[in-house]
């Protein structure tokens, strides 16, 4: 129910700031949720992304206004739902709502109303959520490039970052490096996540790495996490998509001030990948 509580409060926000700004990282902070994964965690629930049912949201409001006003004008529309021109309005308008604004003020015009999302309790776990609990009691020591990342920019662009990795070669040094001296467990190609599981900054280093315990090169740094507990979920991508909202409320464990890391395999292993998540009990 606590969850319940937070996702809705979260919602309660947005529908209290559609006509104006909405900071996507209040709205994170609100469901207690990092921002870096809320969007994630809301597409997974709802089949749109956070920022699809805005704008869906703005553009059912703006076609109820022009059904009730037929003086409001649309360049007055167009600037209270957040866009630069009518034309732009206009274009996602008739996106949405199959005709352009001028004609959504007649009656007998079909158009579409989107409601303000709410979550109740639902029934979970029909399907199985596989996980395992690693204690690593030593230092993990990784060396790889650090990158920038704005949060809410984040899943576009680590596979962006990483397609780039392949073709300069940077990936093919720490497969290399990996190989080296290969370590048990957390054994593949890394990407860790900032500096906590929360993230809660506008924007975060992601750093493309490896476990390594050798000399390393000037364009690469350390990073060193002290003995801790993970849970490991196989499937990046799925694992982020189910952490929040099925696994972590019910689990007796909560997030700990550590990065989340992103294993990725070789190609051979099944799963290819999986999400360590660094946890504490409760």
């Amino acid at each position: 129910m606590d969850w319940l509580e937070r996702i809705n409060r979260a919602m309660d926000y947005i529908e209290q700031n559609i006509v104006g700004e909405i900071d996507f990282k209040k709205v994170a902070q609100l469901a207690c949720c990092p921002e870096y994964h809320f969007p994630r965690m809301f597409s997974s629930m709802t089949d749109m992304t956070l920022s699809e049912y805005i704008r869906r949201r703005r553009l059912s409001l703006a076609a109820f206004e022009l059904q009730n006003d037929t003086n409001v004008r649309i360049i007055d529309l167009a600037l209270k739902y957040g866009y630069d021109s009518p034309d732009a309005f206009s274009r996602a308008f008739k996106n949405l709502h199959g005709v352009n604004p001028t004609a959504a003020r007649h009656k007998g015009i079909e158009l579409k109303a989107i409601p303000r999302l709410s979550f109740q309790i639902s029934i979970k776990g029909a399907v199985a959520m596989e996980y395992r609990i690693e204690v690593i009691d030593f230092d993990i020591e990784i060396v790889g490039v650090k990158k920038k990342v704005v949060t809410k920019d984040a899943f576009q662009v680590i596979p962006q970052l990483w397609g780039e990795a392949a073709e300069s070669g940077l990936l093919q040094r720490l497969i290399d490096m990996s190989w080296e001296n290969p370590q048990c467990k957390m054994e593949g190609i890394l990407g860790v996540v900032g500096k906590q599981a929360a993230i809660t900054d506008e924007e975060f280093e992601y750093l493309m790495g490896c476990r390594y315990t050798n000399e390393f090169s000037d364009d690469m740094e350390k990073m060193v996490l002290p003995k801790s507990t993970w849970a490991v979920f196989p499937n990046i991508s799925e694992a982020w998509q189910r952490l929040y909202t099925e696994w972590l409320p019910t689990s007796g464990y909560e997030l700990a001030d550590l990065p989340c890391i992103e294993n990725q395999l070789a190609p051979d292993r099944v799963p290819s990948s999986e999400l360590w998540v660094p946890v504490i009990a409760k």
